[in-house]
């Protein structure tokens, strides 16, 4: 029961302010799905609640997409996404590196948790560091944030940061902004579904397939997701991001850490 209680509470935080933020979602509902699944299955269950969650903000903010910055960032984040998800695939498939105890703990260290360690540990510093929260990207290299958030989106699920270190300086008003970030951000979620889907079917990665226990949570976080859409457009547009970014970036932090020791 506590499991579903944290991850409806993170979904629905997340998912409201993120309506305005463009990003956030994925990166504290990673954390949390990785407490209770392998990191691999964490990324996959959360792409399908940030896919689902990107359909329903679509559905409402979409016609205020800027078809031009979909096309020149898009496209190219949607390609790069297949190619992390991929190297996901990869890294999922490589036997553990070694394995130790300490005390009552037994620890096994793999090249998936080594990298989805680092990966969070560098997110976290930018969440974390007030320098690098006001770190922008200038907008002729839309090509650029199109390829790297695409791509760590596919192995990692960490792409609307990204995403909207770019975005931001686009020259986009605010309603443009919040349509394109979500139109783009579910061109990368489906194009990592499918790859993921892809992998599972065709080259054997039984390690990225959601099992039958995570289900109920998955759906948890999509309806909770849902709500705090909702939530976002009403009553959440004046909730400042630094406190869920200073969250964000203590939960990954710490998660990085277990990841790297082998603890989970």
């Amino acid at each position: 029961m506590s499991a579903y209680l944290l991850v409806a509470t993170c979904a629905l935080l997340a998912a409201g302010l993120t309506l305005y933020s463009g990003f956030g979602l994925g990166t504290l509902l990673l954390p949390v799905f990785a407490l209770f699944f392998p990191v691999e299955v964490a990324v996959l269950a959360t792409a399908v609640v940030h896919g689902a969650n990107n359909v329903f903000k679509v559905s409402m903010v979409g016609r205020y997409a800027d078809r031009s910055t979909v096309l020149r960032f898009g496209l190219p984040a949607l390609a790069a996404a297949v190619l992390g998800a991929m190297a996901l695939g990869w890294f999922a498939a490589r036997p553990p590196l070694f394995s130790y105890e300490l005390g009552p703990i037994a620890a096994e260290v793999r090249p998936i948790k080594l990298l989805m360690g680092l990966l969070m540990m560098v997110f976290a510093c930018f969440e974390l560091a007030p320098s690098l929260r006001r770190f922008r990207f200038h907008h002729d290299h839309l090509l650029w944030g199109g390829l790297l958030s695409g791509f760590f989106g596919g192995l990692s699920g960490h792409q609307g940061a990204l995403r909207s270190a770019f975005l931001v300086k686009s020259g986009l008003d605010t309603q443009a902004f919040v349509g394109t970030s979500s139109v783009i951000g579910l061109l990368v979620d489906l194009a990592r579904l499918l790859a993921y889907g892809a992998l599972v079917l065709f080259a054997g990665q039984a390690a990225l397939h959601i099992p039958g226990q995570a289900y109920g949570l998955v759906v948890t976080g999509c309806l909770a997701a849902f709500a705090g859409v909702l939530l976002g457009k009403r009553y959440l547009h004046k909730v400042k991001i630094d406190l869920v970014q200073t969250l964000t970036g203590v939960l990954l932090f710490a998660l990085a850490l277990l990841l790297l020791a082998g603890w989970i």
